[in-house]
């Protein structure tokens, strides 16, 4: 009998292609996909099943189905995607629920993969050169998204201690760019102007997204427990990413910098979180020996991930190729699954 495998967040940009790679891998004989909307990615294999924010039927989805892994993506990172209570709903009490569920009396879960994010460093002028999974933060968090990250970390790490038959994997990426995710980032680095703070240029990481789901891939598929860093080789100045991609910099005064992001946000020039304003003064480096002792490389630099990303935007440019689309129907699946009318081969 095969490993039997839940992921959370199927109808986001990491459960989908999670779940995707998932299904190319026969270790794993069952597949289920839990999330608020359906699916945006085709999926052969994988199970939908619909869920609230707070994955309060995670519970009853647990003991019902026996699965014995849980890969939990569904962690908002970007609080431009969320209202102050969503971000809380979604990241802790989902997080909660979750974590619950795997430890109930009778639950087979014996591993758990968690996504997190380097956001929960912070980004000071008092920073060390590279964080390492150990570092602690040099100022308290004052954004709601740190604060939301660092809560499902506590949460995670709790368990993890009160279940030391689970293996519990954690992974916090850098910055995530590739020719398919839409992030702040990605989205001024691929327009005429990028915001920029006068008379700061940061050293910043980014990581590939196809390198983020190998890492959490390679974690689950060979049982590794712990946290690790993750990003591409070296850090480069926001000024060459800048060239690299061919956008303008957008300079915006070091006082009032978030008033001023906000008019230009209104005006349709850039898009900009809050989490950012730290990044493009301090920028941010993670120290990854720690993932590359377990066998894991990223495929691609910080710089190298620049270049393929741009790379594939301006060939959807120049062919005029949108992204694909994809549109879930339960009573389509089900036929072509399960309908003795199918040719199967």
């Amino acid at each position: 009998m095969g490993r039997r495998v839940l992921v959370t967040g199927v109808d986001t940009f990491w459960g989908g292609r999670l779940a995707q790679a998932l299904e190319r891998d026969s270790d794993f004989d069952v597949i289920l996909g839990m999330g608020t909307k359906e699916p945006q990615l085709q999926l052969e294999r994988a199970e939908f099943v619909r869920s609230d924010q707070a994955y309060s039927i995670l519970s009853r989805i647990v003991k019902a189905t026996q699965v014995d892994t849980v890969m939990h993506t569904f962690v908002v990172t970007n609080s431009t995607q969320a209202s102050s209570r969503a971000l809380h709903e979604t990241n802790v009490i989902g997080t909660m629920n979750l974590l619950a569920a795997c430890g109930q009396s009778g639950s087979r879960v014996r591993q758990v993969a968690v996504k997190s994010s380097a956001i929960v460093y912070g980004a000071t002028e008092n920073d060390p050169c590279w964080f390492r999974e150990e570092s602690t933060r040099s100022k308290p968090p004052h954004f709601r998204l740190e604060r939301s990250l660092m809560d499902v970390e506590r949460l995670v790490q709790d368990f993890a201690e009160d279940n030391p038959a689970t293996v519990v994997s954690m992974i916090r990426c850098a910055n995530v760019l590739g020719g398919d995710i839409q992030t702040t980032n990605s989205h001024n680095l691929a327009s005429t102007f990028c915001p920029a703070i006068l008379g700061f240029d940061p050293l910043v990481q980014f990581v590939e997204e196809a390198d983020v789901v190998r890492c959490l891939l390679h974690l689950t598929e060979n049982r590794i427990p712990g946290l690790y860093n993750l990003a591409g080789d070296a850090k480069i100045p926001w000024s060459e990413v800048m060239a690299i991609c061919g956008t303008k910099p957008l300079y915006m005064p070091a006082y009032g910098t978030t008033q001023i992001a906000s008019t230009l946000v209104r005006l349709g020039l850039i898009k900009y979180a809050p989490e950012l304003d730290e990044l493009l003064r301090y920028g941010r480096g993670i120290d990854t020996s720690r993932i590359k002792q377990t066998g894991f490389e990223c495929l691609y630099s910080t710089a190298a991930t620049v270049h393929k990303f741009i790379r594939a935007v301006r060939l959807r440019r120049n062919i005029g190729r949108e992204q694909n689309s994809y549109t879930f129907e339960q009573d389509v699946e089900q036929f072509f699954r399960h309908s003795p009318a199918v040719v199967r081969t």
